[in-house]
């Protein structure tokens, strides 16, 4: 036999050893960047109890190889994210988070802006071929119904024009307007961000929509 078909035979068996003996190499874990504000950034908590480090751990219990990439900035807007939004699309993000639209929210800002920004965002994800999860944020009633009613609409809408995972509510699992103490034992003091358990309850409702997301960007 020869030199160079031995060197190959015998590579080919070293490598049939690994594999049979479970030593193959592992494939790259999957990526998902978190592209939101405060709430995603993790504010007034130690970083370990912020969203994004609870949610890659509720995604590990499950036996999920993931890597999150937290995309976070506190006080950011819809603008803010689409302004950011192409770096941080980098090569090795497969999938990714968008959850903002609370600062618009806060700051009265016409829902079509909001809208535009958010579509940008997701054209930029699209463009990189990149899965998306968008998480909507339902707007309270003190700007009266017309506004409610036009900024509520912007999440489903732009889901189902972009063909993307779409989750109706950030704070789904607890209501943060009721009145049985509830919401005191979720959020921080300041009434706008949640608490350790506070967020230990978001992920235990929107992790179910981030396995489908890593699911599909795996694919």
């Amino acid at each position: 036999m020869a030199y160079g078909a031995a060197e190959s035979f015998r590579k080919a068996l070293i490598s049939g050893i690994f594999i049979c003996c479970g030593f193959a190499a592992s494939a790259e874990p999957v990526v998902i960047a978190a592209l939101g504000d405060s709430l995603t950034q993790g504010y007034g908590l130690p970083e370990q109890d912020g969203f994004v480090p609870q949610l890659e751990q509720w995604l590990h219990d499950r036996g999920v190889d993931v890597r999150l990439i937290n995309a976070g900035v506190s006080g950011d807007t819809t603008a803010g994210g689409a302004a950011r939004v192409e770096w941080t699309l980098t090569p090795d993000v497969d999938g990714m988070i968008v959850a903002l639209g609370g600062n618009d929210l806060l700051r009265g800002i016409d829902p079509s802006v909001s809208r535009a920004n958010l579509d940008r965002i997701l054209g930029a994800a699209n463009t990189a071929e990149v899965d998306v999860l968008l998480i909507g944020l339902p707007a309270p009633g003190n700007y009266g119904p017309d506004y409610k009613q036009a900024f509520d609409a912007i999440y489903p809408d732009l889901a189902q024009q972009h063909q993307i995972l779409y989750a109706p509510n950030f704070f789904e699992g607890f209501d943060v307007g009721d009145n049985t103490g509830n919401a005191d034992r979720l959020m921080q003091p300041d009434g706008i961000h949640p608490n350790k358990h506070g967020v230990a309850v978001i992920i235990d409702t929107l992790g179910p929509y981030v396995l489908e997301l890593v699911e599909q960007a795996s694919d």
